[in-house]
């Protein structure tokens, strides 16, 4: 009796230790198959979890644990690369005027996309080719695996000009930069119009920045 308490003792107090490093033995399995589909990714491939999971060397049954569909894994992919964009948001609240936030939110947009390419032209063929087998909710809550927080980022970068604009007008104008603020953005730049990485950009923050003024001009002519 005293040795099976002393051995529940023992088994209680090597329990925390044991539970946290089993989470972040999770975490590291599951960082490992993020970024074995990262780059195959940016080899321009769409990979399976059973791809993913064999480049990372890890069962094809683990990696079903942390990620039920192909469709879930590849989002996962996009949401890593988008991190260093949410920095940029951040930094973003240090700034008054509405016009140099917008052109912060789309440089950063802009040269994550470039930098990410292969990765976002492949979320994008996917989002535009759904498989079969996904449900309709399922697909929605991805927000068919586009840049579904592309319409928060562009609101905050507006906040201080929203008192400025009518709320259909700020409306028209989030949806607008939408345009200029995605893959979709930089593929007809680079592909249909042949710009350059340079240009394209200057391009971009041009549109951002007419579209900005122009809002608040019509506003302004609207009160007078």
């Amino acid at each position: 009796m005293i040795v099976f308490l002393l051995r529940t003792e023992e088994t209680l107090m090597r329990d925390p230790a044991d539970k946290h490093e089993r989470v972040n033995q999770k975490r590291r399995t599951r960082a490992a198959v993020l970024n074995a589909a990262l780059e195959l990714v940016r080899q321009g491939r769409s990979p399976s979890i059973h791809e993913a999971a064999d480049a990372a060397n890890v069962s094809r049954a683990t990696a079903y644990r942390y990620f039920s569909t192909q469709e879930h894994l590849l989002a996962e992919v996009t949401l890593e690369a988008a991190l260093d964009l949410n920095q940029v948001v951040e930094g973003m609240q240090q700034v008054s005027d509405p016009e140099k936030r917008l052109d912060l939110l789309v440089q950063a947009a802009f040269k994550l996309h470039a930098a990410n390419e292969a990765t976002f032209r492949t979320m994008l063929r996917l989002s535009l080719e759904p498989p079969s087998d996904v449900a309709q909710d399922s697909e929605r809550q991805l927000g068919r695996l586009r840049g579904g927080r592309r319409m928060d980022w562009i609101e905050e970068a507006l906040t201080p000009a929203q008192g400025h604009l009518d709320p259909q007008s700020l409306r028209y104008l989030v949806v607008a930069l939408a345009l200029c603020t995605g893959i979709e953005a930089l593929i007809v730049l680079r592909d249909i119009c042949d710009l350059d990485p340079v240009e394209a950009e200057e391009v971009l923050r041009w549109t951002a920045r007419t579209l900005l003024r122009g809002s608040l001009a019509e506003e302004r002519r609207g009160l007078a």
